[in-house]
C-alpha cells in the first residue's frame, strides 16, 4: 500500500507530507484500519535498561516531537517508541524550508531546531494516549538558552517527564541547535552527567521506580572522542547509548540536489559512520550498558548489521519515509533472536 501512497506524498512538501501522514495513521487507528497497514510482528522480547521490550525495533525521536501521535504509531508493530525532542518551553524552531528529501541516495537534511510545543503539553498528549508500551522520551534544551545554562534545562524536562516515560533520552547531539555538540566535550559531558544522574536518584525516590537515561550521541566524532565519552557513560552509571544522531558529512550527497543544504543528514549515507561508531564504543563498554542504534536502517540486512556491531536494540526513522511501515516487520524478521555484538540468535548460541 505504501509502494502505491509514496510517489504522492512525495509530491508534496515534506513537511506537509509528514504532518499528513500523521494524521492519517491517527485516522487509521481511529477506525480500527491499522492491522491493514502494518501486520503486528511476533513477539521477539529483549530485556534491556531493565526495561522488557516485545521486539527490538523502535521508532525513533524527531517522527512525532510532540506526542500527538502515540497510538498511531504504536499500531505499526513498534517494540516501542521515542518521541520528542521536547524543550521545557514552546519553540518554531528554525525558519523554512527546513526538510529536504534527497530520493537518489535514500536520504533526508533536516534543520528543524526542536521545534516543539513544549514539555508540559507533551506531557498531556503523553497522559492522553491509550498506548501501554514502552515509551522514551527525547529532551533537549530551548534555543534561547545559553549553552552554559542548558543542564538547566535538561533538569527541567528530566522533572516533568520522569513519571511519564519507560525511559528519557538527553539529545546532546543534534547539530541544528547552536552550540548544542559543545556538550560531548569531555568536561562539559562530565558535568552534565552528574548533575543528571543526582537529579535521577531523587526521582526515583519521589516517585518510587527508576526511569533509565539513555544518551544520544553523534556519528562525527573521532576515535578518542568516542573513547572518552564511553568512559564517562560507565563512570555516571548511565543506562544506555543511542549511537547515532545526523552526520554533518555530505560525502556522497554533495552533487545531489538540496545535498549541500544546511542541516542534518540521515539516511543511507549515515549507515556505515553509525555502525563505526557502535562498533568501537562496544568495544569501549565491554557491556557495561547497552547500545541503541540507529543510522541508515532501509532494510532488515542494515538492521542485522547494527546488532552484529554491538546494539542490543534498534531505531529507525528515515528508512519508513522510505520504505513505508513494512520495514518494521522486515527489521524485526531479520533481527529475530540475535544478541548484540554476533550474527548467531539465541537458539543457536544454545546450539538449538
Amino acid at each position: 500500500m505504501y509502494s502505491l501512497l509514496r510517489p504522492a506524498l512525495f509530491r508534496l512538501d515534506p513537511e506537509t507530507a509528514h504532518h499528513l501522514t500523521l494524521d492519517s495513521l491517527r485516522m487509521a487507528r481511529t477506525l480500527g484500519l491499522s492491522g491493514i497497514i502494518a501486520p503486528r510482528p511476533a513477539d521477539d522480547p529483549r530485556v534491556v535498561m531493565g526495561l522488557t521490550f516485545p521486539n527490538p525495533v523502535g521508532l525513533a525521536a524527531g517522527l512525532d516531537k510532540n506526542g500527538d501521535c502515540i497510538d498511531g504509531l504504536a499500531a505499526l508493530g513498534f517494540g516501542y517508541i521515542e518521541i520528542g525532542t521536547i524543550t521545557p518551553l514552546p519553540q518554531p524552531g528554525n525558519p523554512g524550508p527546513r526538510m529536504f528529501r534527497l530520493p537518489e541516495a535514500q536520504a533526508i537534511i533536516n534543520r528543524m531546531g526542536f521545534n516543539n510545543d513544549g514539555v508540559d503539553k507533551l506531557v498531556e498528549n503523553v497522559r492522553r494516549a491509550k498506548y501501554k508500551g514502552i515509551l522514551g522520551i527525547n529532551i533537549g534544551k530551548n534555543a534561547a538558552t545559553p549553552i552554559e545554562n542548558a543542564a538547566d534545562d535538561y533538569l527541567i524536562c528530566l522533572r516533568k517527564v520522569y513519571a511519564h516515560a519507560s525511559y528519557v533520552t538527553v539529545n546532546i547531539s543534534s547539530p541544528n541547535t547552536k552550540n548544542l555538540r559543545q556538550l560531548q566535550g569531555e568536561d562539559a559531558l562530565d558535568k552534565l552527567l552528574a548533575l543528571l544522574k543526582a537529579e535521577q536518584q531523587k526521582l526515583a525516590d519521589l516517585h518510587g521506580k527508576y526511569v533509565p537515561i539513555a544518551l544520544k550521541i553523534a556519528p562525527d566524532m573521532e576515535g578518542e572522542q568516542i573513547a572518552q565519552i564511553a568512559a564517562l557513560l560507565i563512570k555516571h552509571r548511565i543506562d544506555g547509548v543511542i549511537a547515532t544522531n545526523t552526520t554533518l558529512s555530505r560525502e556522497g550527497v554533495a552533487h545531489l540536489p538540496h545535498g549541500d543544504e544546511t542541516g542534518g543528514l540521515s539516511g543511507a549515507p549515515v549507515r556505515d559512520k553509525s555502525t563505526a561508531v557502535i562498533r568501537q564504543l562496544a568495544a569501549e563498554l565491554q557491556g557495561a550498558l547497552p547500545i541503541i542504534g540507529v543510522g541508515g536502517i532501509l532494510s532488515g540486512a542494515d538492521a542485522v548489521e547494527k546488532i552484529k556491531a554491538g546494539a542490543s536494540l534498534v531505531q529507525i526513522y528515515s528508512g519508513l519515509i522510505y520504505r513505508g511501515p513494512a520495514l518494521v516487520g522486515e527489521c524485526c524478521a531479520a533481527t529475530r533472536g540475535m544478541r548484540p555484538g554476533t550474527g548467531e540468535t539465541g537458539q543457536q548460541a544454545r546450539g538449538g
